[in-house]
């Protein structure tokens, strides 16, 4: 039973384990497309991958510490449609101010009506940090008006580049594909490091290798994009060594829910891991502290 009547209805269905079966298919919600396949893909590439690490390389996976550094928020909007929240602005002050609190990273999303965006900026604003901010890639006028508000509160600016392919998004708003040159004119509009998110095809291995991004973030929006079937952890194991190649940093999500999932992904390379839907719950049910301790040892 929700704590809290007040903030609404969580749209979780707080399974046990938290894998992409108690919400298949839930969108808007937490699920995912393809019958949350990508979802189940994400969380089930983690627990394969640890086993074969351990059977690569038992004392470098053991000896591996995750601390709070090495994680960061996911970049959430939507917390009324997708989350359960009875009013949007709720969600943002306390998600942001959980992580920051933690020592985690902070990510924020864009979306649409433009007050998503304009929360998440206010949270940062308020707990008196910065954060990597992930834009929507809009037409290039109203994207460049985006950057201007996240500037002062930006340590990474990201465009997230194939997010017209979430299923939530369509219909809403104009998105565009962005070619190689369009991304080298929106990286110029400021000083911060680069981030193009959603890598996770082919097609965006071509694109990393020509804009040369400071940092790549391999994602599949939580198993919510309609691209191909298939897990990040599988990416970053098939092709991370040969992103890593094109930027200075490599950052993934997609199904971490523990500890040893955020290990797998820095042993395989990885620099930063991000998580959403364990620190969603953990906010919204206000006992943040448990997933920490899941998350970090």
């Amino acid at each position: 039973m929700d704590i809290n009547q007040t903030k609404g209805k969580l749209k979780c269905h707080r399974c046990e384990v938290c894998s992409g079966y108690g919400c298949i298919g839930e969108l808007p919600g937490l699920g995912g497309v393809f019958e949350s396949k990508n979802f189940q893909l994400n969380c089930k590439g983690w627990k394969d991958f640890s086993e074969k690490a351990l059977s690569e390389n038992s004392d470098l996976f053991n000896s591996i510490i995750v601390k709070p550094e090495d994680l960061r928020c996911g970049p959430v909007t939507g917390a009324m449609e997708n989350i359960g929240y009875a009013n949007e602005k709720d969600f943002y002050f306390p998600y942001l101010n959980n992580a920051f609190s933690s020592g985690i990273g902070l990510c924020v999303g864009d979306g649409c009506p433009d007050e998503k965006l304009l929360n998440g900026i206010e949270a940062v604003k308020k707990i008196g940090t910065k954060a990597a901010f992930f834009l929507k890639p809009y037409p290039d006028e109203k994207l460049a008006e985006r950057v201007q508000w996240v500037k002062p509160y930006a340590e990474f600016i990201g465009i997230d580049i194939d997010s017209f392919n979430i299923v939530t998004m369509r219909n809403l708003v104009h998105l565009e594909r962005k070619t190689a040159d369009q991304l080298e004119k929106f990286r110029k509009s400021f000083n911060v490091p680069f981030v193009i998110k959603g890598v996770f095809t082919q097609e965006d291995l071509e694109l990393v290798k020509e804009v040369k991004p400071d940092v790549v973030y391999i994602s599949n929006h939580g198993g919510r994009v309609e691209t191909r079937v298939g897990s990040t952890a599988d990416f970053l194991f098939e092709h991370g060594s040969e992103l890593k190649k094109y930027c200075k940093e490599l950052w993934i999500d997609g199904g971490i829910r523990c500890s040893d999932d955020v290990k797998t992904a820095l042993f395989y390379g990885a620099n930063k891991v991000i998580a959403a839907r364990p620190f969603i719950r953990g906010t919204f049910d206000e006992d943040y502290d448990k997933i920490i301790e899941k998350m970090v040892k």
